[in-house]
């Protein structure tokens, strides 16, 4: 890396909470925080954001007429932004914006389509708001930022993908700043349908229905969750730096299949090594699983960890055994949690898995994983400013 790159903001909305306090003492509970819904004609494992924030939500849609027409990922991005700026003397102007979704306006996208069915007209609203681009355009009207705006899906590692090109505009000397993110608000039927068909989706029926990194279990066990998440990314360190991206790696691998991973996530392993050769090391502290809490995705993944690292592997966990898969959020969450315990110094386990080795006395590095469909992953590490 050329320069330095920091994270110096960030913010989540999800069922872990809304605010820095919120969610670390979410993950301090060690509390899975799924909740059974109704969604279409089937009851199914979720988690959503709290009546705390459902609030806050409902406030930002009446606070702007235009809102209203907006889908619900637009404005968790929007409110995750403002969470992320709130307390900051960042100039906000200044800022591009890369938030990108999987699935982008999911809900609006399947009642403009019932409509058509039943009615065969559509609202006028319909074009505009179901394109991936009105994310990050309408958190920049919030923001009231004058710089770019991108959008892209990149499946389950959009976010992560949104901070590659950050980090490439800023080295570049295109940028001043950056937030980057994904959002994802995907609990419709038809978005549970596809993953049902699949057989991707939860069947259990206990408290802790998405087993991530359950390396035994023989079912997969994923569960969606609704979220956004975002970071403000700025060349150089200074006294706003939470922490610092040491290192950066992306790969692909070929597949055999839309939703495949090669046995030993050949993706993951080419992410892994060139964001070990950016930092210059040989090994991190901790790494932060993708982990869907599928079969085949935590096993290669896994494998590729015991590959790459042998007998010196690092502490392992992932927080989707707490609050399911966010899709598009999943590697900015991922990120967040990197964070904290870097500024806490304390590793949150993973109860589906038992690691060999103790806390190392200060936690200096973590690494953190995101995997999409396409046989894509990013590979991220984050010490100690």
């Amino acid at each position: 890396m050329h320069a330095p790159i920091s994270i110096s903001a960030i913010a989540s909305v999800s069922a872990l909470g809304d605010s820095p306090k919120e969610v670390w003492e979410s993950y301090l509970s060690k509390k899975p925080l799924f909740v059974k819904k109704k969604i279409g004609s089937q009851e199914v494992f979720v988690t959503e954001i709290s009546t705390k924030t459902q609030k806050s939500l409902t406030q930002l849609k009446a606070s702007n007429p235009s809102y209203k027409t907006l889908d619900r990922t637009v404005l968790l991005a929007i409110l995750a932004s403002k969470h992320a700026l709130q307390n900051t003397d960042l100039e906000k102007q200044s800022l591009d914006i890369n938030i990108g979704s999987s699935r982008g306006a999911t809900s609006l996208f399947e009642k403009y389509h019932t409509d058509f069915l039943q009615t065969g007209k559509v609202s006028p609203f319909t074009s505009p708001t179901t394109t991936l681009g009105n994310i990050s355009s309408w958190v920049s009207q919030e923001l009231g930022t004058k710089g770019l705006q991108i959008d892209q899906s990149v499946t389950c590692s959009t976010a992560m993908h949104a901070l590659l090109n950050g980090i490439a505009w800023l080295q570049a000397d295109m940028a001043q700043g950056f937030l980057v993110g994904g959002s994802e608000a995907a609990l419709t039927p038809f978005t549970i349908a596809q993953m049902q068909a699949l057989k991707l989706y939860s069947k259990t029926a206990h408290d802790s229905p998405c087993e991530s990194m359950g390396f035994q279990k023989t079912k997969n066990t994923m569960v969606l969750g609704e979220a956004a998440a975002v970071a403000v990314l700025e060349k150089g360190i200074s006294a706003r730096t939470l922490a610092i991206i040491k290192g950066y790696g992306f790969g692909s691998e070929m597949i055999s299949h839309n939703s495949s991973i090669t046995q030993n996530a050949n993706s993951i392993q080419k992410a892994m090594k060139m964001a070990l050769k950016q930092a210059a090391i040989k090994t991190v502290d901790a790494i932060i699983m993708h982990a869907p809490g599928t079969v085949k995705g935590d096993v290669a993944e896994k494998n590729a960890i015991d590959i790459l690292f042998k007998e010196k592997q690092p502490l392992l966990t992932s927080n989707k055994w707490m609050v399911g898969h966010t899709f598009a959020a999943s590697g900015m969450l991922s990120i967040e949690l990197a964070i904290y315990m870097l500024q806490h110094n304390k590793f949150i386990e993973n109860p589906f898995y038992s690691n060999p080795r103790d806390l190392p006395s200060t936690l200096k590095t973590v690494l953190v994983n995101a995997v999409g469909f396409g046989g894509n992953a990013v590979s991220i590490i984050l010490c100690r400013p």
